[in-house]
């Protein structure tokens, strides 16, 4: 490894601009961040056996984003790789809708049956209460209420144990997973650079004729753009309705703001001329936009922790 950097930093300074070597850079990094994406919500979801945290409005919204990206990118005949990872993507929202789908129609019917039995006309008074509870008046409402609290209490804590072992184990657990796809990132972009795989895109090239006339291909990016900037105001109403992030991976959210900080970055460090960000300024709007939407779930995440939960309730 280290007789490879130094041949690397030659390279680079015979063959690529620090420029032309930071955008390859951010992309590579970027296109880790989003493979790996969904990984801890689906996780997240397995361990919990549920999926009632997120927003379905957010992943429909964003599966849309990603199908108009990839009919965009098909017909502005983009390069293959960029339609791969498109593909990839719209894939990737299905299996996590599925998921959803799943856990809530699974979960909905195991609810069903308890809700029926909770009480019928017809059934007798005494067969409905325990022989204990003859005499008691509210007897039966705080145990089943006690119970349903123990319930409650308990899916509480697998989820705490799950995904909150410790606050400070949390943040160094998702400090050392953005770390390792920064340097999956890093080291596939100056593998793929030493293999001559990757090239540096000329500022100045002629644009093929497809991408200077498919005004459509242009109509699909801005569409695009607009649901990616949509889809995660349904999640953060969600979160403010129910005053929780219950059931949310703060994992996800953080490798969504790096894929967009890395993705933009990667764009602006190719080229600041206005025609080149006039071209890529729908797929600039779709990342630098949620930024700021991301930043808010952080805040919610903040502000509705179990922590002050817990506090809250001990007042």
């Amino acid at each position: 490894m280290s007789s490879i950097m130094p041949i690397a930093l030659f390279a680079l300074s015979e063959k690529l601009t620090a420029q032309e070597a930071l955008s390859g850079i951010f992309g590579s990094i970027s296109l880790a961040t989003w493979i790996f994406l969904l990984v801890p919500q689906l996780l997240l979801n397995y361990k919990t056996g549920s999926a009632d945290g997120i927003s379905l409005v957010f992943l429909t919204v964003w599966l849309l984003g990603d199908a108009t990206n990839l009919s965009g990118a098909i017909w502005a005949d983009l390069v293959p790789t960029v339609i791969a990872l498109a593909i990839y993507f719209c894939i990737a929202d299905f299996v996590l809708i599925s998921q959803c789908l799943y856990y809530k129609h699974r979960n909905f019917r195991e609810r069903k049956p308890s809700v029926v039995s909770v009480g019928s006309e017809q059934e007798p008074l005494l067969t409905r209460r325990g022989s204990s509870d003859i005499g008691l008046p509210g007897s039966h409402r705080r145990r089943s209420s006690a119970r349903s609290g123990f319930d409650r209490r308990d899916s509480m804590t697998k989820v705490l144990e799950d995904e909150e072992p410790g606050e400070d184990n949390a943040w160094v657990r998702n400090t050392l997973s953005i770390l390792g796809v920064i340097a999956v990132g890093t080291a596939g972009w100056a593998i793929a650079w030493q293999a001559g795989v990757w090239l540096p895109t000329p500022e100045e090239g002629e644009l093929p004729a497809a991408s200077q006339d498919a005004l459509g291909a242009k109509i699909l990016g801005y569409t695009s753009a607009v649901c990616y900037l949509g889809a995660r105001i349904p999640q953060i109403y969600k979160n403010f309705q129910e005053k929780s992030c219950e059931g949310l991976s703060l994992l996800f959210f953080l490798l969504s703001l790096m894929g967009n900080i890395t993705y933009g970055a990667s764009i602006i460090c190719h080229s600041v001329q206005k025609d080149y960000l006039y071209t890529n300024l729908p797929w600039l709007i779709g990342s630098f936009g949620t930024i700021i939407e991301d930043l808010t779930i952080f805040v919610q995440f903040r502000m509705y922790s179990p922590k002050s939960t817990s506090a809250i309730d001990g007042e």
